[in-house]
């Protein structure tokens, strides 16, 4: 697809900017800013990442080639990129904290509770989009919400919504790291913002109380060892030596975020669109475990936990339930689960059964 190269000559782009600033907080947005579309840094350290391997099976990272990085060649024409920024806290971090010593409740990263950010984000650009066109006329643009090869935490740098921290999470000063990002690539040559810089300093919190010691190093996350990664990207099974570490966490993880200073300056959102469904926030391990792939679908209809499938929740699931406190349900449910498994599931169900199997051994040798 390509961007017009219309001239806006007559236009006033300064004045333009200041009013699609406003009209984005009438959507929703918490902030916005633009930048040019110079990512030549940004693709040096993708590259440098793609080389170590650390995306592990994310083979769409290779894709496009330079699209990614380069966002002309994505869509030709694009002279600037607005980022925006909408906060999805649904409750107090200290709620979420709390619930991660709770081994017989579900934990699932607080972006996926409510509504598919995709579709909230992307609805809401083209509102703002269209706004523009009730203002200057036709121009070009593409709407993008992480549903295509973009950089969107580097544009997001470059256009002062926040750094790119440690966990490698875009962190705003003022408001932490929980929200989305979202993009409009155009044609329009609007004023840019100042790019921001880190304030990460000496600060080490997301790197030590990562759960998989999958931050290797500053800035540099290894998928491969993240329990986001594990638990919705990686189709396959999940390595035995990160299932201990998993602990409750049955879709995502939280932990950087959780820990990260930055965040005390982060407040809850009242956002119908972000708040929790069907319980998910404290749900239950063993209901969840109970449920059918038709009560599934139905429980994740327009949600981004849909997209691994009712195998990859269950085998999750069984792994949260290996490491949880033994009592006959529990070993009752994965039992059950077992005889009509998948490969995938039944070996995870025997993982998370042999689990309970040593912990009544030890009981019977403390007798």
């Amino acid at each position: 697809m390509t961007i017009s190269t219309k001239q806006y000559g007559n236009t006033d782009m300064a004045a333009l900017k200041a009013e699609i600033v406003d009209w984005s907080v009438e959507l929703g947005f918490q902030q916005l800013g633009v930048s040019d579309i110079d990512l030549s840094e940004a693709e040096r350290r993708l590259d440098a990442w793609l080389e170590s391997g650390h995306h592990g099976t994310m083979q769409y990272m290779h894709r496009h080639g330079t699209k990614r990085s380069r966002p002309e060649e994505l869509v030709p024409g694009t002279l600037r990129v607005i980022s925006v920024r909408m906060d999805y806290l649904p409750e107090a971090e200290s709620a979420a904290r709390q619930l991660l010593d709770h081994e017989s409740r579900a934990y699932i990263s607080r972006y996926a509770l409510g509504r598919d950010y995709h579709k909230v984000l992307r609805k809401r650009l083209q509102k703002l989009a269209h706004r523009i066109e009730d203002r200057i006329g036709e121009f070009g643009y593409r709407a993008f919400v992480d549903s295509a090869p973009v950089l969107e935490k580097a544009l997001a740098e470059k256009a002062g919504l926040g750094w790119i921290g440690k966990h490698s999470n875009v962190i705003n000063r003022d408001h932490g790291s929980w929200f989305f990002l979202g993009e409009l690539y155009t044609d329009l040559p609007l004023p840019v913002d100042i790019a921001e810089q880190s304030h990460c300093g000496s600060c080490t919190a997301c790197i030590d109380v990562c759960p998989t010691d999958a931050i290797v190093a500053p800035y540099v996350l290894d998928a491969r060892r993240c329990i986001s990664y594990l638990t919705i990207e990686l189709k396959e099974a999940i390595p035995t030596e990160f299932r201990k570490a998993i602990g409750n966490r049955i879709y995502g993880c939280d932990d950087c975020q959780l820990y990260c200073p930055w965040n005390k300056f982060a407040v809850p959102v009242d956002e119908a669109d972000f708040a929790p469904r069907h319980g998910l926030e404290t749900a239950d391990l063993l209901e969840l475990f109970a449920w059918s792939e038709e009560t599934w679908l139905e429980k994740t209809a327009g949600s981004a936990i849909r997209r691994i499938g009712h195998e990859r929740w269950l085998r999750n699931i069984a792994v949260a339930l290996g490491n949880a406190t033994t009592t006959p349900a529990l070993v009752e449910a994965l039992e059950t689960r077992q005889h009509a498994a998948s490969e995938l599931l039944a070996e995870h169900i025997r993982w998370a059964l042999a689990q309970h199997c040593n912990d009544k051994k030890m009981e019977s040798s403390d007798v």
